[in-house]
């Protein structure tokens, strides 16, 4: 039964994850995201399900491979240099198209990096961190809510496309507290798929989990994956658009520094300045539809980032076809504020920012 409650984001993502029917959940404790595998760990028996506390990330990710593939709802997550380990085998179940969900709560910073919040990851995420060609399925929440609607959702996507989807959050979201409205529990009959791994009567056809760029038979695996990859980018571009129909300037943000920016666009708009946003809610596929509603005579876009570098700016001069310059507000190690963010936007309006090159 659904009903409200008061949650950090990381154990909003372990409650709703519950609910969606996960069942077996593998992880290592990482700062900023070691309340979920806590959580987890004081409530999956309880839900009939297994919870280990692997001796590594490469471990973890390992065991979420062989549950997914015997049919069952698997999850692990981390943060930063611990994301890192698991890109092998997230590279493998993709390989497999073993459904899956990992959650990455992102930190700051280069290799180990800092435990603090930031937005490092991207990259990583967005253009596929292990080997070969792939893409995860990436949602970006803002919010508490969000952590548990897009986790509850994730399940299901992880199945349609049979592919890896990620939770894509950020220090500051997922140790955020605000009421949720929580979904109802289900639980999946983990046999319903034909590829699912089980026990076998004496006779029948016995499934093998491979790795199927070797295993397709008569089935064309290059055009099954590109297939597969075009279909996810046309019917899974999400965001959210705030006053970009008139906009001078459009911020381009997710996580906490698209909750700045919204609050930014509106002290401009106090102001008189016409500023906008779009919050991609899919890091992939970018939501390259959004900019289509954006004002023709825009002057350009502002990636609002806790980065070094900007590393969503590739994505949106790709979106753009370069047609527009694009700037950087890069907070680093600092949650951005809402009056710094305004006054970028102001510096570039003005014309005495350049715009910024995407590396």
């Amino acid at each position: 039964m659904a009903e409200t409650r008061f949650m950090k984001g990381n154990e909003a993502i372990a409650e709703a994850a519950i609910r969606a029917g996960c069942r077996f959940y593998a992880g290592y404790p990482i700062t900023p995201q070691s309340e979920l595998l806590e959580y987890m760990g004081a409530h999956m028996e309880a839900a009939g399900g297994t919870f280990v506390q692997g001796e590594s990330e490469v471990a973890s990710i390992s065991m979420v491979w062989g549950a997914a593939c015997a049919g069952n709802r698997a999850m692990t997550s981390s943060s930063g240099p611990g994301f890192d380990l698991k890109q092998e085998g997230i590279a493998y179940l993709a390989s497999y198209e073993a459904p899956a969900v990992v959650v990455s709560m992102m930190r700051y910073g280069i290799g180990g990096g800092d435990i603090t919040a930031g937005q490092d990851s991207y990259l990583q995420a967005a253009k596929g961190g292990g080997n070969g060609d792939y893409r995860l399925l990436v949602l970006c929440p803002n919010s508490v809510q969000e952590c548990v609607d897009f986790t509850y959702q994730a399940f299901d996507l992880a199945e349609k496309y049979r592919n890896v989807v990620l939770i894509l959050g950020d220090g500051a979201v997922g140790q955020m507290m605000q009421n949720v409205v929580l979904p109802d529990y289900v639980e999946p009959n983990i046999n319903r798929y034909d590829w699912v791994i089980k026990g076998r009567a004496a006779g029948e056809k016995k499934n093998k989990a491979t790795n199927l760029n070797w295993y397709m038979g008569d089935r064309p695996w290059e055009a099954h994956i590109r297939e597969k990859l075009h279909r996810m980018q046309e019917q899974e571009q999400r965001w959210e658009s705030y006053l970009v129909e008139d906009a001078e300037l459009v911020y381009v943000a997710i996580g906490v520094s698209s909750r700045v920016a919204k609050q930014a666009v509106k002290m401009g708009r106090a102001k008189g300045l016409k500023l906008g946003l779009i919050r991609p809610i899919t890091a992939w596929p970018f939501p390259r539809k959004a900019f289509e509603a954006v004002n023709p005579d825009v002057k350009g876009y502002m990636v609002v980032e806790m980065s070094i570098a900007g590393q969503m700016l590739e994505d949106v001069y790709g979106a753009t076809q370069f047609s527009k310059p694009a700037y950087c507000c890069c907070t680093g190690i600092d949650i951005p504020v809402a009056e710094d963010v305004l006054a970028r936007a102001e510096q570039a309006l003005r014309g005495e920012l350049e715009p910024e090159v995407a590396l």
